[in-house]
């Protein structure tokens, strides 16, 4: 059954197999590295880094570490490497940090743990750099706010090249799939051109929308894709066994019951504000316009019900499949 999950998760987040005769991603190469640094082609194009690939173990790592902080921020930094435009995760490791449900704080013994550990990682071969920091967004989705952007900015200024992920652990336990992103800040001096398009719906709850649109044109998201290779076989399997028995003890209905509370409320506050718009702009609205607030009220309620008819059916197979197998 362990197993038969492990696959389950891996296609459902797209984590494909690399060569397996090479595990070419983990080979590390320092001159490569060294003349990256020396050319910096990311100073001339603000926009030069474009994909993440991220190995199986390093993703479980940092839901798991997402799911412990509950409604909490939680902190972690990456290691790696980089490989033209890309940015190559290999691990993933935890901080020792204090987080709040809207902020995340490194203290002095984080950079010190930092600092101790890549010097036992390169003590014991394993030569990778640090290449980005990850953090957890409990509930409201994987974007930047404007503390994030200061932050990931600062990073870009004295430890480049470096990266920023976002991890929301309530979304990935009821969406079934890991919701995750990946971003970049432009400099202070750079203005895009042609700011990105949106790439899809998200729901943003009411008191983070003003935040999640202040600072949308300081950074962009990079492309995320997953890989694994036969060293990461035996660490991910471990790993999985400790994620699949909390999967499995645990109802996604249960576990997230404030999440989707919280959601239903602000879906709720949405509409009574929907509702107020549309009657004082009734007179003026032309015919055959789109109201968009409308539309993503339509669709945060159909994300809501998917959600909670997954969890249901996630409860009735778990109770049919063990009971079935009680009586037997």
């Amino acid at each position: 059954m362990s197993s038969v999950q492990l696959k389950a998760w891996e296609l459902e987040n797209s984590v494909k197999l690399i060569d397996p005769t090479r595990d070419a991603l983990y080979n590390y190469d320092a001159e490569e590295q060294k003349q990256l640094q020396q050319a910096q082609p990311w100073k001339t194009d603000p926009n030069y880094f474009k994909h993440v690939r991220i190995s199986a173990v390093a993703l479980l790592k940092m839901v798991m570490h997402a799911r412990s902080g509950g409604s909490l921020e939680i902190m972690g930094y990456m290691q790696g490497k980089i490989a033209g435009d890309t940015f190559i995760v290999t691990d993933a490791l935890r901080l020792p940090v204090e987080g709040t449900e809207t902020r995340v704080n490194a203290s002095s013994e984080a950079d010190e743990y930092i600092v101790q550990f890549f010097q036992a990682s390169r003590d014991n071969g394993q030569l990778e750099n640090a290449i980005g920091w990850y953090h957890s967004h409990p509930g409201y989705g994987c974007w930047l706010s404007g503390i994030d952007v200061a932050t990931q900015a600062n990073n870009q200024s004295y430890n480049e090249p470096f990266l920023a992920i976002v991890v929301d652990p309530d979304r990935t336990i009821s969406a079934g799939k890991v919701e995750i992103g990946a971003f970049r800040t432009y400099p202070d001096s750079y203005k895009p051109e042609n700011p990105q398009p949106d790439d899809g719906y998200q729901s943003i709850p009411l008191n983070k929308t003003e935040d999640f649109g202040a600072h949308a044109d300081r950074y962009y998201s990079l492309e995320i894709s997953h890989y694994k290779s036969t060293l990461d076989t035996s660490l991910l399997e471990l790993l999985w066994n400790k994620y699949w028995v909390s999967t499995l003890t645990q109802s996604p209905l249960f576990t997230n019951r404030e999440y989707s509370t919280r959601q239903m409320l602000d879906l709720g506050q949405k509409i009574r504000i929907a509702e107020k718009t549309v009657k004082q702009s009734s007179r003026t609205l032309r015919v055959g316009a789109k109201d968009t607030s409308l539309e993503k009220i339509v669709k945060d309620s159909n994300k809501i019900a998917g959600e909670e008819e997954r969890g249901l059916l996630a409860g009735d197979i778990k109770a049919k499949l063990f009971n079935g197998s009680m009586v037997a």
